[in-house]
């Protein structure tokens, strides 16, 4: 477990603006030095210079050559890293099979395979350093509670989470000190849905009217979400003690308990809906 942060190195993606931005902040407060890493120069740059020891870094996650390059410029502006936040995240709405290959390639791409990317680039390096350290994953309360017309998503999140246990378990199976967390976001006051906005261009386009309704209803409900500088709180305190989960909620173990109730009953776990 990390107890003391000051003087140490966070690196968070996804940090120019929303859950990202809020934990760059957090931590800069504990007295780390931080990377801000965001596919936005313009954003990342603006987060960075609030903060008083930082780098902002450019970096489109679903390049696995980005990322290394990233993990490059961490490690040569500080020689550590301590903190590992995988939190960029986007968001492609719709029914499953209106969705292109495209779609699922770049949702995939930045919510799961930015995670595998970043594993591979950095943890290598924080077991090197041989001192404790953090990892915290973004998934979402979609890793319990799928919803209609948002599979690329919520396939995503689920693997996300999987993934972040699996990366706990191979961690602890080697003895290393580096703890994992996963972070299960609900509804927050992000742009998680214009996300299509920084879409790279080999991913095109998506103009279906099924996939602009749902991003219009995803909006309206961030919109009521509770600020991201409140997640900062949870994510120190997983990081500090250890803790797996931090939910943005007090506990989801209702809705966990009811979805494996469902499944053992063999029937569809309850789900969101979208109108």
């Amino acid at each position: 477990m990390l107890q003391e942060l000051e003087g140490k190195v966070a690196v968070v993606t996804g940090a120019g603006s929303g859950i990202g931005a809020a934990l760059c902040r957090g931590f800069a407060d504990e007295g780390m030095r931080v990377v801000v890493a965001d596919i936005d120069a313009t954003r990342a740059q603006a987060v960075a210079s609030s903060l008083p020891e930082s780098i902002a870094c450019v970096v489109d996650v679903a390049d696995g050559d980005a990322v290394a390059r990233l993990a490059d410029d961490a490690f040569a502006a500080w020689g550590q890293v301590d903190v590992l936040c995988n939190n960029a995240g986007v968001f492609q709405g719709g029914l499953s099979w209106e969705r292109s290959v495209v779609d699922w390639d770049w949702v995939l791409g930045v919510n799961l395979y930015g995670i595998i990317h970043a594993i591979r680039s950095f943890v290598p390096r924080m077991i090197a350093q041989g001192t404790d350290g953090h990892i915290v994953n973004t998934a979402s309360v979609a890793a319990f509670v799928a919803g209609a017309a948002s599979s690329p998503y919520v396939v995503s999140k689920c693997a996300a989470f999987s993934l972040s246990e699996c990366l706990a378990l191979d961690l602890a199976a080697v003895g290393s000190t580096i703890g994992v967390s996963v972070l299960t976001p609900s509804s927050i006051d992000t742009a998680i849905a214009h996300t299509a906005a920084v879409r790279p261009t080999r991913f095109g386009r998506d103009d279906t009217p099924d996939g602009a309704m749902v991003a219009q209803g995803l909006a309206a409900i961030t919109g009521q979400g509770i600020p991201p500088a409140e997640v900062v709180g949870p994510v120190l305190a997983a990081i500090r003690s250890g803790e797996f989960l931090v939910p943005t909620k007090p506990s989801y173990a209702a809705q966990i308990r009811n979805r494996f109730e469902s499944l053992i009953e063999r029937q569809l776990p309850a789900h969101i809906g979208v109108d």
